[in-house]
């Protein structure tokens, strides 16, 4: 035993764990379409996400005989959306019904970029289906459904991107409060009630700044402001959140949609109501 581990461990390590090595590519591979993904999250422009992808699929297909014919990119599309919802992918699943395609396999610049969570194991077998074989990058070489570490390797490359973007996301929204907490920044959308949006001078980033972009920060609108004083003034004295806007729709102060009928339009702007008070008083921009 000693003596047949010495001569191949690999080997031997293979037949342990019932891995079925793939057989060696004795025909080029040929015309093969390219997928790939980028969306906000990346923090790349659409041209740089593309051209890298595009480039290690290149790098990855032609030395053994494959070209990339054709291309579907998917631009603004989470990682999360499925297949079918995203637009390059889902043309690119019609397309395998297609019996003149030009190609008849598909490859990828990174498969964490293109599958997330389960995804890889719901469209997997749409490809096997029409016979057009799946290069991974990660995998060394295309998938292979009968070949078990195959699987479990796109299975753990899933939970990645699926980890990768929850901590993504964690990033953006912890470096977005502490803008708006150290630098006050407004982070888009309408100002809360109370506040107006001034500028704040140049864009901190040197790059935003010569193209022109400027920073956004809320000011108190001393117009509005008096009401939303006298509504926490009010709850702190023990009025209710109806108590609260029928005072004010008595005192004729026009309500959030009144006072601000362009930022408003799918309100009635019919007065103050108990949720506008409530939705007040429970918005951290007030209270910290």
């Amino acid at each position: 035993m000693t003596a047949e581990i010495n001569h191949d461990p690999w080997a031997t390590l293979d037949d342990l764990l019932g891995v079925e090595v793939a057989e060696p590519v004795d025909e080029s591979i040929g015309p093969v379409a390219f997928y790939g993904r980028c969306s906000t999250e990346d923090n790349q422009d659409p041209e740089t996400s593309h051209g890298w992808q595009l480039s290690n699929a290149r790098k990855f297909v032609e030395p053994l005989g494959g070209s990339v014919v054709a291309e579907f990119f998917d631009v603004g599309q989470s990682r999360s959306v499925p297949w079918e919802r995203r637009e390059a992918a889902s043309r690119l699943l019609k397309a395998l019904k297609d019996p003149g395609r030009r190609w008849q396999a598909v490859v990828v610049g990174e498969g964490t970029r293109c599958w997330f969570g389960n995804q890889f194991s719901l469209v997997a077998p749409k490809f096997a289906a029409y016979g057009v074989d799946l290069w991974v990058p990660e995998l060394g070489g295309k998938f292979d459904a009968r070949n078990p570490s195959h699987k479990m390797l796109m299975s753990v490359l899933g939970g990645m991107s699926e980890s990768e973007r929850q901590h993504v996301q964690a990033r953006v929204r912890a470096a977005m409060d502490a803008q708006v907490i150290n630098e006050g920044r407004h982070q888009g959308g309408r100002a809360p009630y109370g506040y107006k949006v001034v500028d704040g001078g140049p864009h901190p980033n040197p790059r935003k700044a010569a193209e022109g972009y400027r920073l956004r920060v809320l000011a108190i609108d001393e117009a509005s402001a008096e009401a939303v004083r006298r509504i926490f003034a009010e709850y702190i004295s023990g009025k209710g959140d109806r108590a609260i806007a029928n005072g004010l729709n008595r005192d004729r102060i026009p309500c959030p949609s009144a006072r601000r009928p362009d930022q408003n339009r799918h309100r009635l702007a019919d007065g103050w109501q108990g949720s506008t008070v409530r939705s007040i008083l429970e918005n951290p921009r007030y209270t910290g």
